[in-house]
Parts: C-alpha cells; sequence; structure tokens
C-alpha cells in the first residue's frame, strides 16, 4: 500500500491551475499567486474537472480537457438580454463577465454575469460566460488532507483560523 496521498471524496486538495480556451488563450490561473483549495466530493469545482482529479497523487500534474456538458453547460436559455445602464447604480463599475446577484419579486436571490454593452444598455445572461465551451486545465495537485467534520458539514475548506459564516 503507498504512502503518497490521493485524491477521494472529504479530503481538501490544494491545487495549482491553468484555465484555457480551444484557442489555447489563458482564461485563468493561480500561478504566481497560493494554491487554489477544494472539498473534493463538494462539488466545489465543474463536474469533469474534479471527475478527473478522483484518485490524482499528490504531486500529480494532469493535463483535462472537460467538454461542456461537464464544464458550465450547454445553452439553453434565449442568451443576453438587454436592460438600461440606469438599472445598475450609477457609480458600479461594470465589466464584460462580471456575475452579480440580484433578486426575483418573490426575494429569490440569483446570479446573472455581464455579457457586453450596446450603448447606452447592458447586455445580461443567466448563464455562465463560459457556457458552450471546452475547458482546458493544467493542474497540479500541491497538498492533500483529511477534511475536518465543520469543513464536510459545510461543504467548502477552511482557512488555518477555521471559518466564521
Amino acid at each position: 500500500m503507498s504512502d503518497i496521498p490521493t485524491v477521494a471524496s472529504n479530503k481538501v486538495v490544494f491545487i495549482q491551475y491553468t484555465l484555457k480556451d480551444d484557442k489555447g488563450e489563458v482564461l485563468d490561473s493561480s500561478d504566481g499567486g497560493p494554491a487554489m483549495p477544494y472539498l473534493h466530493g463538494a462539488n466545489n469545482l465543474v463536474v469533469g474537472l474534479e471527475k478527473a482529479l478522483e484518485g490524482a497523487s499528490l504531486g500529480q500534474v494532469l493535463e483535462v480537457a472537460v467538454p461542456p456538458e461537464e464544464g458550465y453547460g450547454v445553452r439553453s436559455g434565449p442568451g443576453p438580454q438587454s436592460v438600461p445602464r440606469t438599472s445598475f447604480p450609477e457609480d458600479a463599475e461594470l465589466e464584460e463577465g462580471m456575475a452579480f446577484l440580484t433578486q426575483d419579486d418573490e426575494g429569490n436571490q440569483f446570479q446573472l454575469w455581464i455579457a457586453g454593452f450596446e450603448g447606452d444598455n447592458v447586455l445580461i445572461d443567466d448563464e455562465h460566460p463560459l457556457v458552450d465551451q471546452t475547458l482546458h486545465f493544467r493542474v497540479e495537485v500541491t497538498a492533500i488532507r483529511d477534511a475536518t467534520e465543520e469543513e464536510q458539514k459545510h461543504g467548502h475548506p477552511h482557512g488555518p483560523g477555521g471559518h466564521a459564516h
């Protein structure tokens, strides 16, 4: 039996990653910063990446192509909708790709993304900006530890000092 830790449910896993699109353009990366922790088995990552990491060893580097169906999905809605810029606070700095929370008439919160701009209007979308895209990850497993009972209950890793909700 090996003493090398492996990725499994209820483990806090730390990864360094680079995410690229089909053209090879870097979309996101943890390079130059601390490793990103996640709780394996708690849906903290897109499904395809979490599946690929299952059983990976400490120090292992993986190249993973995640299809849309296991990433941010396939577009199912109407696409971006145009709303007046005046619908946002005047001093809000809006950027394409930015996520924000809003609520419906019953007070239910949901997330939207800014898909672009058209004159005095903002294009908003209820689907993630990476919908319909294959995600290309390069991931290195840099640390693995057992999740605490509290982390398992909360469904995410906590920092060294714990976590105050």
